[in-house]
């Protein structure tokens, strides 16, 4: 991790983070990596030890995880809005050490918070001298897993520079892809545009004002950023890339993004937090077909399902049997056509809808209703049914009310006009509920 250092060192004046407007420095970057070193001393926190961050982006935040792990420590966390519930979280990986941060992200207090934890992976571990990084997954597919890194493997992914760009790391920092993000741009040296909030005005309005060059983004937020059209009440000129990732992009939400970002290179990505984030490529703008993998990553399909070898895989589960092969493969669980060197991913085996035996996958219900008038937003899903199996469900937000009837109808028309009538939804609800978990992923269940 020295290399990252001595990199920030290298462009000293540059921009390293603007922060609600607070622009910070490399060189202040490095001072304050250094103040909390000092800190760290002073509490006694020890390598190996288990240490809870608790805030989202800031520079201090990025800066403490980064000392931590120059102490060796074992760096987990948490958001206010992390997918499990924090004394669940701490139960899985234990803790020693407590760190919250004030509502801005500057102030940080340490207390020592012993919540003991005999987990056999974490004891051999700390064995390595290694520093750790503990994430958790959401959940949605059964328990949540407390997932360990080793923290140097995660920053030696980026050791190669790239080109400096100003970004907005959109996925919370307890969330692999939102670490990958500000790692990504840091490592290039470039600036990380950090937001309060991530709703759709308040980016949209960093974007404009920092002249932000790059949006990594979901779908799930993209299809709501064309539904709003709040693109067009801001000058969001300055982008040149927008990346989308996470899970399945509705063909009728890319079609929209072209229409309403000419000249900007749109990128599909992929990575989960077991293996890291492959490189990727697009085919074009237009295409969900891409090319994954890179350096350090092998690519294979078995039975239509893509598995993936990394050299930048996790350590194991904290709390569930390794999900790796005998060889080092890990089994995505993501439905994949393939073409030659191109993937397209279909969506999660464990979203698939099986009606009569056929199989349905939401996202392409979903995009077809997405191309409907007076729709801002829909999630699909399966609900269990005694002769079928399952039935098709399209959970919508609608823009203007409309009679339930009338929907349904409309509905109706466009997917048969579009699809195979199993995939046709047998049932249409109405909802004003977000159809998005705070990571800005689908909710696709009741």
């Amino acid at each position: 991790m020295n290399w990252l250092i001595e990199r920030f060192q290298s462009s000293r004046d540059h921009i390293a983070f603007i922060h609600e407007g607070r622009e910070v420095t490399y060189a202040e970057v490095l001072a304050t990596i250094t103040a909390f070193l000092t800190r760290i001393d002073a509490a006694g926190i020890q390598k190996g030890d288990a240490v809870v961050v608790v805030g989202d982006y800031s520079p201090e935040v990025f800066c403490l995880m980064l000392a931590l792990a120059q102490n060796g420590s074992i760096v987990i966390p948490l958001t206010k809005n992390s997918v499990i519930e924090e004394s669940v979280a701490l139960s899985v990986s234990g803790c020693d050490w407590y760190v919250e941060f004030t509502a801005d992200g500057i102030d940080a207090t340490i207390t020592p918070r012993v919540i003991a934890s005999d987990n056999a992976l974490l004891a051999s571990f700390r064995e390595r001298g290694s520093p750790g990084l503990v994430l958790f997954s959401s959940g949605s597919t059964g328990k949540p897993k407390g997932i360990l890194h080793d923290f140097n493997l995660v920053v030696e992914k980026f050791r190669r520079q790239r080109q400096a760009v100003v970004a907005i790391p959109f996925l919370m920092i307890d969330h692999f892809g939102g670490i990958n993000t500000i790692l990504a741009i840091t490592s290039s040296l470039g600036t990380v545009v950090t937001v309060s909030d991530r709703t759709l005005a308040k980016i949209c309005s960093a974007i404009e004002r920092y002249r932000v060059e790059l949006l990594p983004a979901t779908p799930s937020f993209l299809t709501l950023l064309m539904a709003s059209k709040l693109h067009s009440d801001f000058d969001l000129s300055s982008l040149n890339r927008i990346t989308y990732g996470t899970e399945v992009m509705p063909q009728s939400t890319l079609d929209r993004l072209i229409k309403a970002f000419p000249g900007v290179n749109l990128q599909q990505t992929y990575g989960l937090s077991e293996v890291g984030v492959l490189r990727s490529q697009s085919r074009d703008d237009r295409s969900l077909w891409v090319r994954i993998g890179g350096e350090g990553f092998q690519t294979k399909t078995v039975n239509d399902v893509l598995w993936i070898k990394s050299e930048y895989a996790m350590v194991g589960y904290l709390n569930a049997p390794s999900e790796f092969d005998a060889d080092g493969w890990f089994n995505t669980q993501d439905q994949v056509e393939v073409d030659g060197e191109y993937f397209r991913i279909l969506g999660r085996v464990t979203d698939l809808i099986n009606v009569g035996g056929q199989k349905v996958y939401p996202s392409e219900v979903e995009s077809v209703i997405l191309d409907m008038p007076n729709v801002r937003d829909v999630a699909v899903f399966g609900e269990t049914h005694n002769l079928l199996g399952q039935i098709v469900v399209a959970k919508i937000v609608l823009v203007q009310p409309e009679a339930v009837e009338s929907v349904k109808k409309r509905v109706r028309q466009a997917c048969l006009a579009k699809l195979s009538s199993f995939k046709v939804p047998a049932k249409v609800v109405l909802t004003e509920d977000v159809l998005h978990s705070a990571r800005q992923k689908k909710i696709r269940r009741e």
